[in-house]
C-alpha cells in the first residue's frame, strides 16, 4: 500500500512511535519559527532549559505582531528576542521585514522538511511541500534544543481538485469552500492533502493561502505536492537548489476524500463570527461596508497585491470606506513600488500599512462601532478586531478590492474579466533585514537583554493526590483562544508579563474571572465542544495556570490548545457522557479524588460534584510521556526531572 504526502513526510522524520492514527508519535524537526507575540515566552523557556545553541537546521525569530510601539514594552521584547537570537544561533527578521509565514515561504521553506512554529498558521509552509505544524512556544523551545516533537498520528484527508478557477474566483474561495464543507472542527486529527489535476492550476502563493487557512479547520496541517510549479517558485526566489519532488503514491489510501470542481466555485465570504459560516457573496447581498482590510499571512503575497492593484487602477475608494493595504513582506512592497502597482493602489485612496500582521491580530485599524469590515484575513472571531460589536466578513482580495470601490459587498465578477496575473520569473532578493547570529566562539560576549516588563515563567507544582475546587467558569462550544486570552493593541504588549496579563483572561466571557480565580486560589473550567480553537498562543494555558486552574473538563478540545494545557500542567478531560456537561453549574464545588494515582495507573477519572452529590466519569487519552508531564506539573518540570532530555 502506497503512502500519502503526509505519511511520507512523517515516515522520513519518525523518531518514536508507530504511524497508527490516534497514537502518539515523535518526529525530528528541521526548522522552527517564532513571532514576537509568542516568541518572548518561547525564548524565556529556551533560556530556562540551559541549552547553549539551537540544534535545528534553521531557526528564525520574526518580529511581525507587536510592531505598534506605544510604550517601551514591545521594543523591550524585540530587543530581548534579538539578543537571544544573536547569542543562541537563530536568524532574526527585523520589524518591517514582513509576516513570518510570508517571509519563510519566500526565503527559507524547503519541500520535504519539517517545520514547527509558535503560530497556528505555520501550516502555510505546506504550500511548498513542508510538514509545517503550529505548536505552543514550549514545544518550539524544546525542538530548538534538539528535542523530539510529539503529536498524535493524524488521519489522511484528500481534497481532490478538478477544473480551474473562473475569473475573479481565487484560492481564498477554495479554502472557504473547504471550511463550508468540513467546518471549524472537521479537520481535527487530520492532515489535509490537496491533489487532483486542479492543483496544477495553482501557484505556490495560492497554495499557501489554502494551507494557511487550513488552521481554521482544526487540522494538524495541510500540504500540497512539490512539483514543477514549486520548482519555478523557488527558482524565482534564487533557491532552486532547495527544491525536491514530493507527491503521493498512486496507490495511497486516504481515510476521507472530498471532491471540489474549481470551475463551479463562486466568490464566497465567511460571515460573522466564525470562519465556517460561509455563503456566496451573491447570496449575502449588497450590504453596506465601512472598512476593507487587505493583507495578513493569508492574502498578502505579490500575486494578491498585483490583483488588487489592477482592480483599483484608475478608480476611487468609496467615500464611506476606509481601505488599508498590508503587504506581506518587504520583498512584496519593493516589487510593488518598482513596477508601479503601489502607485495604482495609493492613487485609489488606499492607506498603506506596515509589512506586518497589523489589523489581523487586532493591532490597530479597529472598525467603527457596529461597523461592517471586509477582511482578507483568516479569522473573524467576535471582538478580535478590537471592536466588540463589529461585523467581520472574510473574503478574497478580489472581493475586497471590488467592494472598496462600490462601498458595498460586491461580487467581483461584476467588474468584467480579470486580467491574468503571472508569477514573476525572478523576485527581488534583499535579505538585509535578516540578521545572522554570532559564531559559537563569540556567543559568550553577547548579553541577553531583559526589560522590566519581562516577568519569569509561571511555576507549577507536582500533581497532588486529590483536588477540590469550584467550577470557576462554564462556557459553550467553539471557545477560542481569543476568548481565553485576547489579542489587540492594548493587551499584546504584556505577553511577556503573565501576572499583568491575567487581568484580561476570559474577560469577554466573564469580566470578573480573574478576580474570582484569585479569590478561590484554584478552580476548574467547564467547556463545550472544540474548546481552545484558534491560535497557538500558549498564554491561553499559562495565564489559567497562573490563576490556579487545575483542569479543564470539556466536550472536546482543539489540538494545539490541548497540548499547551498538558505542557503547562493543566489536565484536559472530556466528558464520557456529554449530557453531564449540562449538570454542572458555575460555582459548584467539584473534586478529582485520588487523581494522581488515577493518572499514574491509567484508571478511569471521576469528577465528583460535591454541591449536587453526583459523579461524572471522564475520559483522557494521555500517552505515557504526557502522564509523566501531568504528574510532574508540566513540560518544564518534566524536562528538569529527565535531566534536560525530553
Amino acid at each position: 500500500m502506497g503512502l500519502t504526502i503526509g505519511q511520507k513526510l512523517i515516515k522520513s522524520h519518525l523518531l518514536e512511535g508507530e504511524m497508527i492514527p490516534g497514537k502518539e508519535i515523535g518526529i525530528k524537526i528541521d526548522q522552527t519559527l517564532t513571532q514576537d507575540a509568542t516568541g518572548t515566552m518561547a525564548y524565556l523557556e529556551f533560556e530556562a532549559m540551559g541549552v547553549e545553541r539551537v540544534k535545528t537546521e534553521l531557526s528564525v525569530a520574526y518580529i511581525d505582531h507587536n510592531t505598534l510601539q506605544t510604550g517601551f514594552e514591545n521594543a523591550d521584547d524585540h530587543r530581548f528576542i534579538q539578543s537571544v537570537a544573536k547569542k543562541r544561533g537563530l536568524l532574526y527578521s527585523k520589524p518591517g521585514n514582513g509576516i513570518c509565514h510570508q517571509v519563510h515561504l519566500e526565503r527559507f521553506g524547503k519541500p520535504g522538511k519539517t517545520l514547527i512554529g509558535s503560530d497556528s498558521h505555520t501550516p502555510t509552509g505546506g504550500g511548498i511541500g513542508m510538514l509545517a505544524i503550529g505548536a505552543g512556544g514550549m514545544d518550539v523551545a524544546v525542538a530548538m534544543g534538539g528535542g523530539t516533537y510529539y503529536t498524535v498520528m493524524p488521519k489522511m484527508t484528500l481534497v481532490r481538485l478538478s477544473g480551474a478557477l473562473q475569473s475573479f474566483v481565487s484560492a481564498k474561495d477554495i479554502i472557504l469552500e473547504v471550511l463550508r464543507i468540513m467546518s471549524v472542527k472537521g479537520g481535527v486529527g487530520k492532515i489535509i492533502e490537496y491533489g487532483g489535476e486542479g492543483v496544477k492550476t495553482l501557484s505556490v502563493p495560492e497554495r499557501a493561502t489554502i494551507t494557511n487557512m487550513g488552521a481554521e479547520l482544526g487540522a494538524t496541517t495541510s500540504v500540497f505536492p512539490s512539483d514543477e510549479i514549486t520548482k519555478q517558485f523557488l527558482a524565482a526566489q534564487g533557491r532552486e537548489a532547495d527544491w525536491s519532488p514530493l507527491e503521493s503514491d498512486p496507490d495511497a489510501v486516504y481515510d476521507e476524500i472530498i471532491d471540489i470542481d474549481l470551475t463551479s466555485l463562486t466568490p464566497l465570504a465567511a460571515m460573522p463570527h466564525m470562519p465556517d459560516r460561509v455563503r456566496s457573496v451573491a447570496d449575502i447581498g449588497k450590504i453596506r461596508v465601512n472598512q476593507v482590510c487587505i493583507g495578513s499571512c493569508t492574502n498578502s503575497s505579490l500575486m494578491d497585491m498585483l490583483k488588487v492593484a489592477d482592480i483599483l487602477k484608475g478608480k476611487k475608494v468609496a467615500a464611506d470606506v476606509s481601505l488599508t493595504i498590508s503587504p506581506g513582506s518587504m520583498q512584496v512592497l519593493n516589487m510593488l513600488s518598482l513596477n508601479g502597482a503601489l502607485s495604482d493602489i495609493l492613487s485609489s485612496g488606499a492607506r498603506l500599512l506596515e509589512c506586518a500582521c497589523g489589523p489581523c491580530i487586532g493591532m490597530g485599524q479597529s472598525p467603527n462601532s457596529a461597523g461592517i469590515s471586509l477582511r482578507t484575513f483568516n479569522r473573524n472571531f467576535e471582538g478580535r478586531s478590537g471592536t466588540a460589536d463589529a461585523g467581520i466578513y472574510l473574503v478574497s482580495p478580489e472581493t475586497a478590492a471590488a467592494s472598496a470601490i462600490t462601498g458595498y459587498l460586491t461580487d467581483p465578477r461584476e467588474l468584467g474579466t480579470m486580467p491574468r496575473i503571472h508569477m514573476p520569473s525572478s523576485f527581488i532578493i534583499n535579505d538585509n533585514m535578516i540578521e545572522k547570529p554570532v559564531s559559537p566562539e563569540e556567543a559568550d560576549s553577547v548579553e541577553v537583554l531583559y526589560g522590566p516588563n519581562i516577568k519569569p515563567f509561571p511555576t507549577s507544582e507536582k500533581l497532588p493526590e486529590s483536588i477540590q475546587a469550584p467550577a470557576i467558569l462554564k462556557v459553550g462550544d467553539n471557545i477560542t483562544t481569543d476568548h481565553i486570552m485576547p489579542a489587540g493593541a492594548k493587551i499584546l504588549p504584556y505577553r511577556s508579563n503573565i501576572p499583568y496579563l491575567s487581568n484580561f483572561c476570559f474577560r469577554q466571557c466573564d469580566e470578573h474571572f480573574s478576580q474570582r480565580c484569585k479569590a478561590a486560589g484554584k478552580g476548574f473550567i467547564i467547556g463545550g465542544a472544540n474548546y481552545g480553537q484558534g491560535s497557538s498562543r500558549e498564554h491561553a494555558a499559562l495565564v489559567p495556570l497562573y490563576l490556579g486552574i487545575k483542569a479543564v473538563i470539556a466536550k472536546s478540545f482543539a489540538r494545539i490548545h490541548c497540548a499547551n494545557l498538558i505542557n503547562a500542567g493543566i489536565m484536559p478531560f472530556t466528558f464520557k457522557n456529554a449530557d453531564d456537561y449540562d449538570r454542572i453549574n458555575t460555582d459548584d464545588v467539584l473534586e478529582l479524588a485520588d487523581i494522581r494515582s488515577c493518572i499514574s495507573e491509567g484508571k478511569t477519572a471521576v469528577l465528583k460534584n460535591i454541591t449536587k452529590s453526583e459523579e461524572y466519569p471522564l475520559d483522557y487519552d494521555y500517552s505515557d510521556r504526557q502522564k509523566a508531564m501531568i504528574l510532574a506539573g508540566g513540560l518544564l518540570n518534566y524536562t528538569k526531572e529527565q535531566g534536560g532530555n525530553r
